[in-house]
């Protein structure tokens, strides 16, 4: 029996299969950085604690280097090709992530204090340094073409983290530059792993562009059950304090379809924003955005954006198993709880 003719795996087999395939080398990657530098990265991923004895713990997903394997192969492509994207996207990710927890403050990441609570705001914004140029590292023998398409990719990220972190000082915000910020801050690099994937493999333009739409639709889902989890989530399950982007003000979607509903709810939850948030307020306000409408705005746009990636993937011509397997972590990604 062939690869293509087997049954399709589980999610959590494909997320194991992937992790195998990815992880030794993101190690010896990680194992090439000054010490200082690796030390609050393998805390970062959960490989040890702070002084370096390993330890067990949970350690993610790891969403996009299986999707840019995946892609590989519904793709026609051997997924070993596509290991280094793999561990790319991924290393990107995490440089995201550390930055991230330190301009939002969050305390906590995966049931753990968050590296700059440990190692401190300096060292790990330079953790997340290293973690980007060393994912230019790993792709570049993939070529130019993979390495611009990882930049300009990157580029996007950062403008969008750049505006969501500007909204935070305006008071009003579009839901169609909500959109936009998006679309870069997390679409751009769910797009470029599955792109990736198909490029470094050998993959046609035309299946390049498919997979990259796949994407770019998964990931602005993303996005939205992300910002909804951020105000409803369980944070036993989460591992981050509940109403976390609500005790921030941040402006997420179903927060913006909010406050720009028009509604007597919106207009209640604009004044609360105005002032920081009391924590005896935070539930009244996650039921203003409720009641305005946001959180029913930003689950309908999901379980659309999740119709547009299926429907890309149906389009670019691909193996039937690695599709049904797509189309489970697709659908992982939309309906998760963390």
């Amino acid at each position: 029996m062939t690869t293509a003719d087997a049954p399709a795996r589980t999610v959590a087999q494909v997320l194991d299969w992937s992790r195998n395939r990815w992880e030794p080398a993101m190690r010896a990657g990680i194992d090439r950085l000054p010490g200082s530098m690796r030390r609050i990265a393998g805390y970062h991923f959960g490989w040890w604690n702070a002084t370096g004895e390993p330890v067990p713990g949970p350690a993610g997903k790891a969403l996009r280097p299986a999707l840019a394997l995946l892609c590989a192969e519904a793709a026609g492509g051997d997924p070993a090709d596509a290991v280094a994207a793999a561990v790319a996207v991924e290393l990107v990710h995490n440089f995201s992530l550390l930055h991230d927890d330190v301009m939002d403050r969050d305390e906590t990441r995966r049931h753990r204090p968050t590296a700059w609570t440990v190692f401190g705001t300096g060292p790990a914004v330079l953790a997340g340094d290293a973690l980007l140029s060393l994912a230019f590292d790993v792709l570049s023998p993939d070529g130019p073409e993979a390495v611009r398409l990882l930049s300009a990719a990157v580029l996007d990220l950062l403008h969008g983290q750049h505006e969501d972190v500007s909204f935070e000082q305006r008071a009003e915000v579009g839901t169609e530059e909500c959109v936009r910020m998006a679309q870069g801050k997390t679409a751009a690099l769910l797009s470029v792993s599955c792109a990736l994937g198909v490029l470094v493999t050998g993959g046609s333009a035309e299946q390049v562009s498919g997979f990259s739409r796949f994407g770019r639709c998964l990931g602005l889902a993303f996005q939205h059950v992300d910002d909804l989890l951020g105000i409803w989530g369980d944070p036993m399950v989460t591992g981050k304090p509940v109403y976390s982007d609500l005790r921030s003000r941040k402006k997420s979607l179903p927060v913006v379809a909010a406050l720009t509903s028009g509604t007597a709810a919106g207009r209640e939850l604009a004044a609360l924003y105005r002032e920081p948030l009391p924590d005896n307020r935070l539930a009244h306000t996650a039921s203003l955005v409720d009641s305005a409408g946001g959180r029913r705005w930003s689950q309908a746009q999901a379980d659309s954006l999740l119709a547009d990636a299926l429907a890309a993937l149906d389009t670019a011509g691909q193996a039937p198993r690695a599709a049904t397997e797509l189309t489970a972590v697709a659908q992982l990604i939309t309906r998760r709880d963390h």
